[in-house]
């Protein structure tokens, strides 16, 4: 399988988040207390107590609220073949109890074992539905990742001009990588190497203001460059097209006209549609200034990066030998999860530590291209930051 690329259309028109909300609010009547009172002294007859696994929020790491949207989201698919899954006394798997088990693989990242010990299942079981609710979110959650509507990047560009004053700003763009331990005897696993000689698989995300995904592409070698990822992507093809990015211009004090963009780090091309900061460490004047504020502006794309491997573990640490055709849409799935979470305003988030450190031990990329239309862009805005006086 290629790497995922952004979001496809659905064949059906998606129901919207208010709609689904609402369908939730009939399995929060449907689902009783009863449902966890039981399924977490199963847990706790299993791990001692002292574990902390008598609270929903401990185990799942999402709020009840959240947890019944996604129920009401995958009930079809999961509920397609009842008593396909059972515990280990023979008892089958519920809705719910399938929708736990995935989520308590995906958010904690213990093996298959673990988390099969942890609720009295088969190590195959887990596995099994893991993957099925995977597939499921692939086809029922895909309308949680999509390029804004016109409406909400009106929205998005207010949101960015808030944070540093970067005018018509639609997006910050970054990079991560997911680490895996590969058989270093199979020949073929050595295109999965790294710069930093580890076996990786590549995450690009676009990002708005909120922290939530509005594009990705993921399944690329580590060792490929930002930039050539980026250029790989259908977001590039799409804005060199004049496909994206292509919404009304904004008119500078002088006569500059600031097209719509995106804002990147130094391991990215400076473009007419995405605006990277100054080369050097030691930039002074309105171009150290221009530096600080698009630093704090992109600042939104590591933290989403960061968050979307502190909430999902199964891809913040080193995978043990994964399915690489099948990694791509477990990444994508917890990028649907990351942004149902946000747009549930799950109060479980509000108690994380807010981080930029997504890709400890990789260096910063420098990529030299540089069109000279940008250039001139560019140094149009520093000179607009600066004139405006914004606070620091």
């Amino acid at each position: 399988m290629g790497p995922v690329r952004g979001v496809k259309k659905r064949r059906k028109t998606q129901k919207n988040i208010e709609h689904n909300a609402s369908a939730s609010g009939s399995f929060e009547k449907e689902v009783s207390g009863d449902w966890w009172v039981e399924f977490s002294m199963r847990i706790n007859g299993l791990l001692s107590p002292s574990k902390g696994l008598g609270k929903f929020e401990s185990v799942l790491k999402i709020s009840r609220k959240t947890f019944d949207y996604i129920c009401s989201l995958v009930q079809d698919d999961l509920t397609a073949k009842p008593g396909q899954f059972t515990f280990s006394n023979g008892n089958p798997l519920s809705l719910y109890d399938q929708v736990a088990v995935a989520l308590r693989r995906l958010s904690s990242g213990e093996s298959l074992v673990a988390v099969g010990d942890t609720f009295g299942l088969n190590h195959s079981t887990v596995s099994q539905v893991t993957w099925r609710f995977i597939e499921a979110m692939e086809e029922r959650g895909l309308h949680h990742l999509q390029w804004p509507t016109e409406v909400e990047m009106m929205e998005i560009k207010s949101k960015f001009k808030k944070i540093q004053g970067f005018l018509n700003c639609c997006g910050a763009i970054d990079t991560t990588h997911i680490t895996m331990c590969l058989p270093l005897a199979d020949p073929t696993n050595s295109a999965w190497f790294d710069c930093e000689k580890n076996h990786s698989m590549l995450l690009q995300a676009i990002v708005d203001p909120d922290m939530r995904f509005r594009d990705i592409v993921a399944g690329w070698p580590g060792r490929m460059s930002d930039s050539l990822v980026l250029q790989s992507s259908n977001f590039f093809e799409h804005c060199e097209k004049g496909k994206r990015l292509n919404g009304e211009k904004i008119e500078l004090v002088g006569g500059t006209e600031v097209r719509e963009y995106i804002v990147g780090d130094p391991g990215f091309p400076l473009l007419p549609w995405l605006i990277t900061p100054y080369p050097g460490k030691d930039v002074l004047g309105s171009k150290g200034e221009f530096n600080r504020r698009h630093f704090a502006t992109r600042m939104v794309a590591q933290r989403a990066l960061a968050r979307l491997k502190e909430m999902w573990k199964i891809i913040q640490g080193v995978m043990w030998r994964p399915d690489r055709h099948k990694l791509p849409r477990i990444v994508l799935v917890c990028c649907l999860l990351h942004n149902i979470v946000i747009e549930m305003e799950d109060e479980v988030q509000d108690e994380m530590t807010l981080s930029h450190h997504h890709d400890s031990g990789y260096r910063q990329q420098v990529c030299g291209s540089v069109d000279m239309t940008a250039l001139v862009l560019r140094d149009k805005l520093s000179l607009h930051l600066s004139a405006a006086r914004l606070p620091s």
